[in-house]
């Protein structure tokens, strides 16, 4: 009966991780480039009570049947994080930026190292670099002319400014990059995410090439959480966390009643 009620609790602290994540997927639903993700479960060891091997001196022969074994419940143990691609906005503005297939920008952190991400709400800063919402600048340090009066990004990420004397200059390549395994990525927040050995390392190209997707100017990526989806799985994690809470209840009489036999 400890068992059971140790094993019910435990499913109940699994379930909660559901509805944790599920409440931060429906917390982005609005999120430029989030991208959905949901919990990986994992059943715990197993106790081998007994055998149905027959020893013999049994009318029955010899035979290696299933143990009769116990488990002890189950944990979360992964996010799985779903980059399927979200719907593109058309939103007006020129440093709007979406990739239209696999691939993701690049933005280069305070220390130097790089990091990835589908969200391409770009601005420019004081120096004419441009940056993204959290001021970190984008790979390849493309700056924008202090003249300026257009900026106009390809297809192929070929970023070109036209000048205040009409004359059009190329300042910039916005070059993707992939992994083999984009779900082993780790995110960091501010919709950044590092890669991981998981992941594997990164590999660079143009976009439109190679597999790589295109990129779209004025326009956004969108969350890719669907709210009713994650409805639905909201009321079956509540569904599981409500019968393994009545499962602790169910071990808590029986432990009641054996100890009542004692009086």
């Amino acid at each position: 009966m400890f068992r059971a009620l140790s094993t019910a609790a435990l499913g109940m602290s699994a379930q909660q991780r559901s509805v944790d994540n599920i409440a931060n997927n429906l917390a982005n639903v609005g999120t430029t480039g989030f991208k959905r993700s949901t919990i990986a479960f994992q059943d715990l060891f197993y106790e081998n009570i007994a055998s149905s091997k027959l020893g013999s001196s049994s009318s029955r022969s010899s035979s290696d049947g299933p143990m009769l074994q116990i488990g002890h419940g189950s944990r979360a143990v992964a996010t799985i994080r779903n980059f399927m691609q979200g719907s593109v906005a058309e939103t007006g503005n020129a440093l709007d930026l979406a990739i239209s297939g696999d691939g993701f920008f690049q933005v280069e952190l305070p220390d130097g190292s790089t990091a990835y991400t589908r969200d391409g709400n770009f601005s420019r800063d004081s120096s004419g670099l441009l940056v993204n919402n959290s001021g970190l600048p984008l790979a390849g340090q493309i700056e924008v002319p202090t003249d300026a009066l257009a900026i106009e990004v390809n297809q192929d990420g070929t970023v070109s400014a036209r000048l205040s004397d009409n004359s059009e200059v190329e300042i910039g390549q916005i070059e993707l990059a992939k992994f083999a395994n984009s779900g082993g990525l780790e995110a960091i927040g501010d919709n950044l995410f590092v890669e991981t050995e998981s992941s594997g390392l990164a590999f660079f190209g143009t976009p439109g090439e190679e597999g790589f997707g295109v990129v779209r100017q004025g326009y956004l990526e969108q969350s890719n959480v669907d709210i009713v989806t994650e409805m639905v799985r909201l009321i079956e994690a509540q569904r599981a966390y409500e019968t393994n809470s009545k499962m602790v209840q169910a071990a808590e009489d029986m432990m009641q009643v054996t100890n009542s036999i004692k009086r």
